[in-house]
């Protein structure tokens, strides 16, 4: 049915004695997908006016948020538009009122309106919910920026502390033996445990240098100034002096002395146990088996032995892990890798106090930062796209260290310690900030 409107109207006071008439059809007012009156016209982002019901069918049916006309996605939630409503109801009102009565008596039209709405006050709430965690980050963006900077600042003043200190401390681990002083031989001594420091003072009595301890036989540490009665404390400063005779300096027994031997080697075993925890303990055992990965297992999956002499040269004369040992270290390795790291840092706690506490807070956040990896992965049922991801990892990691192995050279020693100094001191604090954040995204999806 065709109706036609004959719309008068007055021009301006100038042009009052003028009068514009013009037919105004329904069919000016028609819907691109019914092609009759639009009822209760929806305005698209892109322009094109539809019925209510027509977009919810086309949404229902084809479940894409786009426009059945030109297939430009829209933003949001369409609403109707209430000025075009009212020109068409108040120019058209019987046939609107007509068409209220047909769309009355369809069952299919009402639920697909009804699936309709329903998600979009599930897309309003959503909108609001990411609102109000907007607004709580707003703060935080702010303080963080500011903690960024802060932490920036720190970095410089960390590395050039310690830049400056090694430049003046000439390390044992780079000083041949036979130039050592009787006070840096002591300091050898001490660093091999707690249990060395009964013979400080014999040792600086005899004015032990470093020539004179690479002339020193078992049989000799049992007479004066010696007078080394253990038999595993003697066995203990034997293997050890071994290994020194065999480098010629001092090996290094710590983490900032394993850093001044090793510069890359510790900058690359940093920031890969923190991104990829199995493939940089794999490397360790396929590359680095003896200096590295025994230290490594025999620390965090020890052999319960109540021997004293077996405590005393754990480390020194280490020996290939046994089944027990193995069986331990592979169910942490699957399930727990960042554990692992835990247990490490926590064995070297009166070494270094706080840098292991660091690296122990560290590990307990990337543990939950894993947790809510693999927890999105389930909720999203993407468990069957692991090994892509895996494959996809592994790939990444490789090409990253052939890019440091091939630039190392070239890299300043200051940015290399800049780098480590950060991963080492305050990626937890910007881990921290991701833990918080992801705790709050669970929380805005639960409500």
């Amino acid at each position: 049915m065709e109706e036609d409107v004959k719309l008068e109207s007055a021009n301006s006071e100038s042009n009052s004695g003028a009068k514009l008439d013009r037919n105004i059809s329904v069919s000016e007012f028609s819907c691109s997908c019914c092609y009759d009156i639009l009822v209760n016209p929806t305005t698209l982002n892109c322009g094109h006016s539809f019925c209510r019901h027509c977009l919810a069918m086309w949404w229902v049916s084809s479940k894409k948020t786009e426009c059945p006309e030109c297939r430009d996605k829209w933003e949001g939630f369409p609403k109707v538009n209430i000025l075009l409503r009212d020109v068409i109801e108040k120019l058209f009102p019987d046939t609107i009122k007509e068409k209220y009565e047909d769309l009355e008596q369809n069952s299919g039209i009402a639920k697909a309106l009804q699936a309709f709405n329903k998600y979009g006050n599930e897309q309003n709430q959503s909108s609001s919910r990411e609102g109000r965690a907007n607004q709580q980050r707003g703060g935080g963006g702010f303080f963080s920026g500011v903690l960024t900077a802060l932490t920036g600042v720190a970095v410089v003043l960390l590395v050039y502390h310690w830049s400056s200190r090694e430049s003046e401390h000439d390390l044992l681990v780079h000083k041949p033996v036979s130039k050592w002083t009787p006070e840096e031989v002591v300091l050898w001594l001490e660093q091999l445990g707690p249990w060395a420091s009964h013979y400080k003072d014999r040792f600086l009595s005899g004015r032990v240098n470093g020539r004179l301890l690479l002339t020193l036989a078992e049989d000799e540490f049992l007479k004066e100034p010696y007078s080394i009665e253990s038999n595993s404390h003697r066995k203990a400063i034997i293997m050890e002096l071994e290994r020194v005779r065999t480098l010629g300096v001092k090996p290094p027994q710590n983490l900032w002395e394993y850093k001044a031997v090793n510069p890359g080697k510790s900058l690359f075993l940093l920031y890969a146990l923190k991104s990829s925890p199995r493939l940089s303990m794999l490397y360790m055992y396929l590359f680095d088996y003896t200096e590295t990965f025994l230290p490594f297992i025999h620390t965090t999956c020890p052999l319960q032995k109540e021997d004293e002499e077996d405590i005393i040269t754990k480390f020194i004369d280490l020996q290939d892990p046994t089944w027990t040992q193995w069986r331990e270290f592979l169910v942490k390795y699957v399930f727990l890798p960042y554990q692992l790291l835990a247990e490490f840092a926590w064995d070297w706690l009166e070494v270094h106090y706080w840098t292991s506490r660091f690296i122990i807070v560290n590990a307990m956040l990337l543990s939950v930062l894993e947790l809510f990896s693999f927890w999105r992965l389930w909720s999203t049922s993407q468990l069957r796209s692991i090994p892509r991801l895996m494959w996809g990892h592994f790939w990444k990691m490789s090409t990253q260290g052939l890019f440091v192995a091939i630039f190392w050279p070239v890299i300043p020693q200051f940015v290399c310690n800049c780098l480590f100094y950060w991963a080492l001191y305050f990626n937890p604090i910007i881990n921290i900030d991701l833990v918080v954040k992801k705790i709050r995204r669970l929380e805005t999806h639960a409500m």
